[in-house]
């Protein structure tokens, strides 16, 4: 059975809801407060509602950060390769929701920062397993380049997934050079597909991705409620979004993210696919907080509904 190996950080957010962000200098009264497990464990519990077992690979720390990552990873089902890093705890994400639906990060990392070849040495990796990549750990110099040996030792069958995130302009360039020949699959929103490419419109970024990835890989671009572009070798096609009332779209692309990979490991082809990560997506901003990807269950509901064809 296909797994979903997760190179990624796994930390915790304090998720907050308000109006409006604050002017700099300024103070405002959030509506609500909580702590979740976040960033890569998002995708994860995406991945495993929907029938693909998720492994993560970082590190989690020693505190109360990590044992609130690991209980949410546990309750899951998700497992862990590496035992608990003594050193320090796992990192914090303040994530801001305002009224509008529009979230703002602001992160501190933790032991989820770090990884080394010898952490990696000891994963035990299978013919279909799917690696997932964040851009996130190519930004720590303590992991990117033993990420980056492991998956150039790694065998072509395995299929890499990179999701570049928000910060791709801040990512070296060679380290990107190295990963782009692997991929079976890039994903991200149109924002960070633009930045990348350099492009001022979506339909140049759709044209630049394709000159840059290989042959046989897939982009998928999100592009909000309008749902997702798919492009590859032989041109670029549009899955419409599902209509619904947006409260919170934090962890939309990751649920987004997540339910792609399940489908394609599961044998969807590549337009199934998109239309159950557009549903989990739309599903994913009626709920608030961070990790609110629907299971297969929902997901089949929703497509069904709008009378899209079995998916």
């Amino acid at each position: 059975m296909p797994r979903l190996l997760h190179t990624g950080q796994v930390i915790v957010d304090l998720a907050m809801s308000l109006d409006t962000l604050p002017a700099s200098g300024g103070d405002e009264l959030a509506h609500s407060a909580s702590f979740h497990a976040g960033g890569g464990f998002n995708v994860m519990a995406a991945a495993q509602r929907n029938g693909l077992q998720s492994v993560y690979l970082g590190r989690h720390g020693q505190g109360q950060f990590g044992d609130l990552a690991r209980q949410a990873m546990r309750a899951e089902g998700i497992q862990m390769t590496l035992p608990i890093d003594p050193g320090k705890d796992t990192g914090l994400c303040v994530a801001l929701t305002e009224a509008s639906a529009e979230r703002t990060f602001i992160s501190c990392i933790g032991a989820e920062g770090g990884l080394s070849a010898h952490d990696l040495a000891h994963v035990s990796v299978q013919p279909d397993d799917r690696v997932y990549v964040s851009g996130y750990s190519l930004l720590h110099a303590d992991k990117a380049q033993p990420l980056l040996q492991w998956i150039r030792g790694l065998p072509h069958s395995i299929q890499v997934a990179f999701d570049p995130g928000p910060l791709i302009a801040d990512i070296d360039p060679q380290l990107i050079d190295a990963l782009l020949p692997r991929l079976y699959l890039w994903t991200s929103n149109r924002r960070e597909a633009q930045s990348f490419t350099s492009t001022s419109t979506l339909a140049d970024a759709l044209r630049a991705l394709t000159a840059r990835l290989p042959a046989h890989c897939l982009a998928v671009v999100r592009d909000g409620p309008q749902g997702c572009w798919l492009s590859d070798g032989h041109g670029h096609q549009h899955i419409a979004g599902f209509k619904v009332q947006a409260l919170d779209s934090n962890g939309a692309g990751d649920a987004h993210t997540g339910v792609l990979i399940a489908a394609l490991a599961g044998g969807h082809d590549a337009v199934q696919a998109a239309t159950r990560a557009n549903a989990a997506a739309a599903l994913a901003v009626t709920r608030r907080g961070p990790a609110t990807a629907p299971n297969a269950k929902e997901v089949d509901t929703l497509v069904g509904k709008t009378g899209r064809g079995s998916c």
